[in-house]
């Protein structure tokens, strides 16, 4: 008897353990969540977050398009270019101005806000998925969407920092087929409210991206970054 009595104690203990364990797991891995703020407070918070690393990325990227452009305008080419040329998938030297050349900062804040939800959605927080970046590559760091289409599970890249999701948005749109418009506008015209027509890709919603997109520069006066 006493020994079946501490064969049940030591299943008890077991049971415990793993319990705890379970409640230690669910503590640790739970999502970040935010606390209740208004709209002009979630916007305040927005701004605070996103414009900085706006600002840091496009700095880099437009003195890269500029060394890049005073280099080739020289006649001459490096090993760096050639291998711009490789990761942008282009073969001249046109064609990687376009793919190089950042867009105005208004058009990203306002991407930003839209795909966020003004950096409250649950891709940015447990992901800096700022953008709604998908991923299909399983060997990359990514997040399960919670809600699948279909039978098939969305997956979302997660990216280290903010700043790094930003790079990611800058490549995408100097990299993909789907943007080359968008691309050979950008040397024709820094205006925000004539670029984002050419965005119909970009989102499900088709052109009306584009006029969501103006509407919110409007509204925040996006547009005073551009000038920065």
């Amino acid at each position: 008897m006493q020994h079946l009595s501490n064969k049940i104690k030591i299943i008890l203990a077991i049971i415990l353990l793993i319990t705890i364990a379970s409640v230690i797991y669910r503590v640790t891995q739970k999502e970040p969540e935010l606390p209740k703020m208004t709209v002009s407070e979630k916007k305040a918070r927005f701004r605070a977050l996103i414009v900085p690393a706006v600002n840091i990325v496009y700095t880099k990227l437009m003195a890269r398009y500029e060394e890049v452009k005073t280099t080739l305008e020289a006649g001459k080419t490096n090993a760096e270019i050639e291998r711009l040329k490789v990761e942008y998938k282009v073969t001249t030297n046109e064609k990687l101005l376009m793919a190089l050349k950042p867009s105005p900062k208004s058009i990203t804040i306002a991407q930003a806000a839209i795909e966020s939800s003004w950096a409250t959605s649950r891709f940015f927080r447990v992901a800096n998925n700022i953008f709604g970046v998908w991923s299909f590559d399983e060997d990359e760091p990514r997040v399960a969407a919670l809600k699948k289409r279909g039978d098939k599970t969305i997956w979302v890249k997660k990216y280290p920092s903010i700043e790094d999701a930003i790079y990611d948005y800058y490549r995408t749109l100097g990299r993909s087929g789907a943007f080359a418009a968008f691309r050979q506008a950008r040397m024709q015209t820094n205006d925000p409210f004539i670029l984002v027509t050419k965005l119909d890709h970009y989102s499900e919603k088709g052109s009306l991206y584009g006029e969501e997109l103006i509407s919110i520069i409007k509204f925040n006066k996006f547009n005073k970054y551009d000038a920065d």
